[in-house]
């Protein structure tokens, strides 16, 4: 098992608050012959309906001496896994999660906000601090 990220329970808990049921801590991806470990997966109840809403999480904190190599990673890791949960669970669509202050950075940075809009990255900020959701970016 992948170690969790120093922000990890921070996160979980802005999710928690946020009305998300946790469901996978870690989300196990298999695809091929590989088995990857999203770091968390969950499901939203939506209204008396229940339908769930689904979504599997990447949670980065960007604490690398650079913020540009660290989001090329994470990059990487969100579009492979976005590939990956088209073919074992379609509905179930995956978010790269930040803090507020780490999204701040890499939206300074010209070609990490450009390749955020070209690959259409859903992204879910957080506050540490308050562990608490501070902005969904759903592309």
């Amino acid at each position: 098992m992948a170690a969790k990220d120093k922000y990890h329970f921070h996160f979980r808990e802005s999710l928690v608050k946020d009305g998300w049921l946790i469901t996978h801590d870690p989300y196990i991806l298999e695809a091929g012959e590989t088995e990857y470990e999203i770091d968390i997966g969950a499901e939203k109840l939506i209204g008396a309906e229940r339908n769930g809403q689904k979504i599997a999480v990447e949670l980065k904190s960007f604490l690398g001496e650079s913020v540009a190599y660290d989001f090329h990673e994470a990059l990487g890791q969100y579009l492979e896994y976005r590939i990956g949960l088209k073919l074992q669970e379609p509905d179930r669509e995956v978010f790269l999660a930040v803090s507020v202050d780490r999204y701040e950075r890499i939206k300074k940075l010209t070609l990490p906000r450009l390749a955020l809009e070209q690959f259409n990255v859903s992204v879910i900020v957080f506050d540490i601090t308050s562990k608490t959701i501070v902005q969904w970016i759903k592309n």
